[in-house]
């Protein structure tokens, strides 16, 4: 009897041993696969982060010109002072006898010569355009067809 005794317990011992590599394998599986996913997941994020700053950063950059109407400020002034008389008034705020007036009494102070290719004319025109709308340096920018720098000076 103490031999079968003996025997059932060395069996349930060996049963529990296995059963206990069994379970220390199943969890080195567990935490391998846990560790192979992490490392993926990784190399995932470490790739979407080096294709944004390769796209932000290392991809040159297309130079798509921004004035591109097809009637630029200088035609524009043109035709306020070739048109109706009514349009110079609406748009300058001032009839054109009195644009000429003031373009007169700037070429007698000198001011005769454009700057940065703008005209007098047109720099005048800048001028009350900016002091009828109110509008931002931007928007009179884009009215003229030139740069904000070139609007604020």
């Amino acid at each position: 009897m103490l031999t079968l005794d003996y025997r059932l317990h060395t069996m349930h011992s060996i049963a529990a041993q296995q059963a206990r590599a069994l379970r220390q394998r199943n969890n080195l599986q567990r935490e391998y696969l846990y560790r192979r996913r992490y490392v993926v997941f990784l190399t995932c994020i470490i790739a979407q982060i080096s294709a944004i700053y390769y796209q932000l950063f290392l991809t040159p950059r297309v130079n798509i010109p921004y004035h591109t109407s097809a009637l630029t400020g200088q035609a524009w002034v043109l035709e306020l002072m070739t048109g109706h008389p009514d349009r110079i008034k609406n748009n300058l705020g001032v009839s054109l006898e009195v644009f000429e007036e003031l373009l007169e009494v700037l070429q007698a102070n000198g001011f005769v010569q454009s700057r940065n290719g703008v005209t007098v004319e047109e720099q005048l025109a800048i001028f009350l355009y900016m002091c009828v709308t109110g509008l931002s340096t931007r928007h009179v920018g884009e009215r003229f067809q030139r740069s904000s720098d070139t609007i604020s000076r």
